[in-house]
């Protein structure tokens, strides 16, 4: 960062504030200093983008206008709410996190980047995008832009998400940080991350500071940052049934540390059945028995779903069967029958939900 002086700051910084204020996105969330409603924002906006979060802000803001009456709330409706978003950690999170405002801060936000980060799901990030967009701190931020966007800027060519690559992308966010107006400032940097500075064909023709861009420069700009290592992709079959009693479907409530973790779901196993669908109806039959004490007929296939959840390929063979004996036995309270319309208010997996229009349809 030898090449950041005072004049390159001072010239950064003007023709970035320059150009945001003629071309920033009016984004709901940029129009207030709501700290509960930036927060909502910026949970959502984790790994998410702007247009799939923009109807589920709306959305849920609508059903929980206040901190107050998120923390009141139900999970099972605020995950419901959330529902199509993934990552559903963020909603659990999101809900802990009101109640530890409101009982322990009486309902006020804290207004430091470092009492955010003691709230449930607030790390670093987030912390400093609530402090300086809503109290206006000036609190340094890293997530993906503005990774993308520093690493050009002083053409990194190292890896970014190690603890040496971070240590420099924090300091060099710190460094750039003015004194006035830091939060508007922040929303500047992450604004010229998402619409010109992008990770595949970067805008730099038109880029306000491309001048003081060290990758644009040089001509490495495609070149940096260094892209992450993904992970290898592992293909996995499931089986999932619709158990009937009459209009009824029997569904389970997944565990906390399991995918899906307090959504409710068809009850799925993995069956090493080569996907042969008489083989597959026994096996369902037995597990459905042995785990909830419900009898269920022979099984016919509904449909064969195929998704992708972080590393997995996932094959999902639903079938559909009805129960003929036996009683549910439930001890654990995660497992019931609901009628169609009870469908419309639970907070289900994806595939659950596309299996549920399916029957709909049906």
């Amino acid at each position: 960062m030898n090449a950041i002086n005072r004049a390159w700051l001072q010239q950064f910084r003007r023709r970035l504030i320059a150009w945001y204020q003629r071309s920033a996105r009016p984004l709901p969330w940029r129009e207030t200093r709501d700290p509960y409603r930036i927060w909502v924002s910026e949970i959502m906006l984790q790994q998410t983008t702007v247009v799939a979060v923009a109807p589920y802000f709306s959305r849920f803001l609508g059903r929980f206008p206040t901190l107050a009456d998120l923390a009141g709330g139900s999970e099972e409706e605020v995950l419901r709410l959330w529902e199509g978003l993934g990552y559903y950690s963020r909603a659990r999170n999101l809900h802990k996190a009101a109640q530890v405002v409101m009982t322990q801060h009486g309902g006020q936000f804290p207004n430091t980047a470092a009492a955010l980060e003691s709230l449930p799901g607030i790390g670093r990030y987030t912390a400093g995008a609530i402090a300086s967009f809503a109290f206006d701190r000036p609190a340094p931020i890293v997530e993906a832009n503005t990774l993308r966007l520093y690493c050009r800027l002083l053409a990194f060519d190292g890896d970014p998400r190690s603890a040496a690559g971070q240590k420099l992308l924090w300091e060099f966010a710190a460094r750039v940080l003015p004194r006035k107006s830091p939060g508007r400032f922040n929303q500047a940097l992450i604004e010229l991350g998402a619409t010109i500075c992008k990770p595949e064909s970067p805008a730099c023709p038109t880029c306000p500071v491309k001048t003081a861009c060290a990758a644009f420069t040089q001509g490495i700009q495609h070149l940096v940052p260094r892209p992450a290592v993904r992970p290898e992709m592992t293909d996995v079959t499931e089986t999932a049934v619709v158990v009937m009693r009459g209009q009824q479907r029997l569904l389970i409530r997944r565990a906390p540390g399991e995918r899906w973790g307090g959504l409710w779901d068809l009850p799925r196993f993995s069956i090493n059945s080569h996907g042969n669908p008489a083989a597959d109806t026994r096996a369902i039959a037995e597990i459905v028995f042995d785990r909830l004490g419900v009898q269920i007929g022979t099984g016919k296939l509904l449909a064969v779903l195929r998704h992708t959840v972080t590393r997995y390929r996932i094959t999902l063979r639903c079938y559909v069967a009805n129960q003929v004996g036996g009683e549910l036995a439930d001890s654990l309270g995660v497992a019931r029958w609901v009628t169609p319309a009870e469908l419309d208010d639970l907070p289900l997996s994806t595939t659950g939900r596309k299996i549920a229009r399916l029957l709909s349809a049906r």
